[in-house]
């Protein structure tokens, strides 16, 4: 089983969402790089951009497959993960640990459209029948 943090909100394509002091810091789910396999590259997007819920921001590559990151929340860019061009398997290795980007969100009521961590864990057990 994989894991699921109690402190985040989560989206139905896999992307996790934590607000901390006034920011949101997005990553991948346990569950996505799992399922990805081993990440071999991470397109980030550029700070300052801003991104609407739902649109793709940048996408994970691995040795099997490619999979678009949609924003879990409206909002511009703050920070990106440099980490992660040099060492992108560290999303496979601990993925919450791993953030891709920080937002500055434009309305934080958004995340009351994401899944609680208990509505995440039922998603993925329905993907897997």
């Amino acid at each position: 089983m994989h894991k699921v943090l109690e402190n985040l909100r989560y989206s139905k394509s896999h992307e996790w969402a934590n607000l901390k002091d006034g920011t949101i810091s997005v990553g991948i789910s346990d569950y996505a790089s799992h399922h990805i396999g081993d990440v071999v590259f991470v397109d980030l997007p550029e700070v300052g951009r801003h991104f609407n819920q739902g649109e793709v921001f940048g996408a994970v590559e691995s040795v099997k497959a490619a999979a678009d990151l949609y924003s879990p929340v409206s909002g511009t860019v703050m920070a990106v993960n440099e980490v992660l061009l040099d060492t992108p398997e560290a999303l496979n290795e601990d993925a919450y640990a791993n953030w891709i980007m920080v937002l500055k969100p434009d309305n934080l009521t958004e995340l009351d459209i994401l899944l609680s961590p208990k509505a995440y864990q039922d998603h993925c057990a329905k993907e897997q029948e």
